[in-house]
């Protein structure tokens, strides 16, 4: 878009430290585990802010979305330039997803962390998954067929009150590439008309940001009062091992991408790193999905490619999720004692590729599509779900971290494979010396 600037700058190196985002992150996250461990009780009520700060972005993301997608579609002009990229999307985002959850697997037997564990299952508490029973359906037993279905919406309305950002995806593809098709003035109206909604949708984005510290602050908070710092003994091994998983994942392998490219994963997630501690800190992705946008715009990624290659990855490129979803499947058989054939785990591994899309704002969704993974490989019992529901929250935020990083980067390396991507601009903006202020129409 080329009028769009986010209200949120990076911070300049002239301006004083307590202004910075990044550190207003890092004091709240402090706060937070402060408050938990010496008044819990309080600390828990601080939920309030998190769940608010959240409901906050989830009002906005879904018109963003839409108008980001319609922009970049219509604004390519190239209709076939558009299909080539996200054809070439799909592909990537695919080989992604297959070796994150081959990553899963191979660490989950390498390390063995659910042997020793011995659980005896008739010991489980069922009533633990009764919460996300009434979300199961949207992800169990409909197979391909119903997986289609539900990416369209029953209305374009009703996908947008939903905040459901697949239907919004779907909907806004077909609106852009028919904005495209009619041309002319009429169709350069409309753009314009999207265009100027999208820049007063960032700067509420702008505003709504400023106060992610509490957010941040809130979500810390609950989590430490309610839990306590030594809630993960028990599973400590799972978490450890996932949050290492998803370190090596995002060093090595979209490390060894991002230097295909000609870039430095090092110094991009450095570049990101204020969006990168809201989303560990609030376990969601969503809340800086406008931010990240606007950098990679910044650091010289056509915004066409960033308005295709980014809403599509939040369901389609779930990387830090698929290798949880493995690495979960082969802890509970541990666990439980369950032997798994050569057969089991390549049914877990292409169930796995289906259930893991599309999953992207469903309540509990991490539990719900374990819960359909497991109910296709009767192998294993999908009551060894109770094991992990204790530290799904600390876990559920290096997934949200590793999705981020992974579509950000996919984002990156489409772009340079399209020869979209302004790459002595992006080193520029990566080393830190190009002109401050996140802006669309910065790039040369």
């Amino acid at each position: 878009m080329s009028t769009t600037t986010l209200a949120t700058p990076v911070a300049s190196k002239r301006a004083p430290l307590y202004k910075s985002l990044f550190v207003q992150v890092l004091a709240a996250l402090a706060l937070g585990i402060v408050l938990g461990m010496a008044a819990p009780e309080f600390a828990t009520s601080l939920k309030v802010l998190s769940d608010g700060f959240l409901k906050l972005i989830s009002m906005i993301v879904a018109p963003i979305v839409f108008c980001v997608v319609v922009h970049g579609i219509a604004g390519a002009g190239d209709l076939k330039k558009v299909g080539r990229v996200g054809v070439k999307a799909l592909i990537y985002f695919e080989v992604m997803t297959t070796v994150a959850l081959a990553l899963g697997i191979v660490l989950a037997f390498a390390f063995g962390p659910g042997h020793g564990m011995n659980i005896d299952t008739g010991l489980l508490d069922p009533k633990a998954l009764n919460t996300y029973s009434d979300n199961a359906h949207k992800l169990q037993s409909g197979g391909i067929g119903s997986f289609i279905l539900n990416i369209i919406p029953t209305t374009s309305f009703d996908a947008l009150a939903r905040n459901d950002v697949l239907q919004v995806l779907f909907f806004a593809v077909i609106f852009g590439v028919s904005l495209a098709l009619v041309g002319g003035d009429k169709g350069r109206q409309v753009t314009s008309l999207i265009d100027a909604v999208a820049t007063v949708l960032f700067r509420a984005m702008g505003l709504i940001v400023r106060v992610a510290p509490l957010g941040v602050l809130g979500a810390v908070g609950y989590t430490v009062g309610r839990y306590g710092i030594g809630s993960l003994k028990q599973l400590v091994t799972l978490v450890v091992l996932f949050y290492a998983s998803v370190a090596v994942f995002v060093l090595v392998i979209l490390g060894t991408v991002m230097r295909l490219a000609g870039l430095s994963i090092f110094k991009f997630l450095a570049y990101l790193r204020e969006e990168l501690m809201i989303v560990l800190a609030t376990a969601s992705s969503d809340a800086v999905l406008p931010q990240i946008m606007r950098k990679l715009e910044h650091m010289g990624v056509k915004d066409s490619v960033v308005g295709l290659v980014v809403p599509t990855g939040y369901s389609f490129n779930l990387d830090a999720f698929s290798i949880y979803l493995t690495l979960a499947v082969v802890f509970i058989a541990q666990a439980t004692n369950t032997p798994l054939s050569l057969g089991d785990l390549l049914l877990v591994l292409g169930i796995s590729l289906v259930t893991s899309k599309g999953a992207h704002g469903v309540p509990g969704s991490a539990i719900v599509i374990l819960a359909a993974t497991l109910n296709a490989v009767p192998t294993i019992p999908a009551i060894g779900l109770v094991l992990v529901l204790s530290v799904d929250w600390f876990i559920g935020m290096a997934r949200a971290l590793g999705n981020l990083i992974g579509n950000c980067v996919a984002t990156a390396v489409i772009a340079a494979w399209e020869k979209e991507l302004d790459l002595p601009r992006a080193r520029r903006v990566l080393d830190g010396d190009a002109p401050d202020g996140v802006t669309a129409n910065a790039r040369t």
